[in-house]
């Protein structure tokens, strides 16, 4: 598709949430290199390596350290122009009544929880200026289109929820650039080594995504720069 998209992100800011690793430090340094201010959010911000970026304690189940990285962006920058929601479990396998409760929270709290309350607290810098971006990590596993993940049951729910609330995000805040994207099948923790996609080629399309300038597509599902049915 033919979109509007910036070559150079100079002069703004983005927040990629566990970027840390795999895709989510892929897509952190994509942004970095296109001049972006990039905070690398992870629950132990030690492990973000990156020099060129500001790491920041980031665990998207815990609010306390949503706001704190927010206000931080407040105080060290006065603008935040791209969100990443990237970070995600994998969770449990098995059927339903083989799950325990804690798993099936865990996984629903970090995949679908967590891309909300961040975008939530990120709201009022995001719409400071025409043009915010809010990129989220989704999966064909949780696509209706091709059939939600019953082996990863809470998975699958939780990346069909994603898409329902990129939709309705889009909606109730028209101004936005709200997208959800399937990255593929990707060789990191979570999707295994014998994954025929490499972490920067899962990158390639949130990034493309957060390049968007204002008035291009919104509430909409992705894969390979290309649109997708939910």
């Amino acid at each position: 598709m033919n979109v509007d998209v910036y070559d150079s992100l100079d002069g703004q800011c983005a927040l990629v949430t566990g970027a840390n690793r795999g895709i989510g430090a892929e897509i952190a340094a994509g942004l970095t290199v296109l001049g972006a201010r990039v905070y690398a959010g992870a629950r132990n911000p030690d492990e973000v390596t990156a020099t060129d970026q500001r790491a920041v304690e980031l665990d998207v189940t815990d609010g306390n350290t949503i706001r704190g990285t927010v206000e931080t962006i407040v105080d060290e920058e006065g603008r935040l122009d791209i969100v990443v929601n990237n970070a995600a479990t994998y969770g449990p396998t098995g059927k339903l009544e083989s799950l325990s409760d804690r798993e099936i929270e865990t996984t629903l709290r970090t995949n679908l929880h967590g891309p909300m309350l961040v975008t939530k607290h990120a709201l009022s810098l995001l719409t400071e200026r025409e043009g915010g971006r809010v990129v989220t990590l989704s999966s064909g596993s949780g696509q209706f289109d091709g059939g939600i993940d019953t082996g990863h049951l809470p998975y699958g729910v939780s990346k069909a929820g994603v898409n329902a609330f990129t939709d309705a995000l889009a909606v109730q805040y028209p101004d936005l650039l709200v997208n959800a994207v399937c990255p593929g099948w990707v060789r990191t923790e979570m999707g295994g080594s014998s994954a025929p996609r490499s972490a920067e080629t899962g990158a390639e399309t949130p990034v493309w995504l957060a390049r968007f300038k204002s008035g291009g597509p919104s509430g909409r599902l992705w894969r390979d720069k290309t649109l997708v049915e939910w």
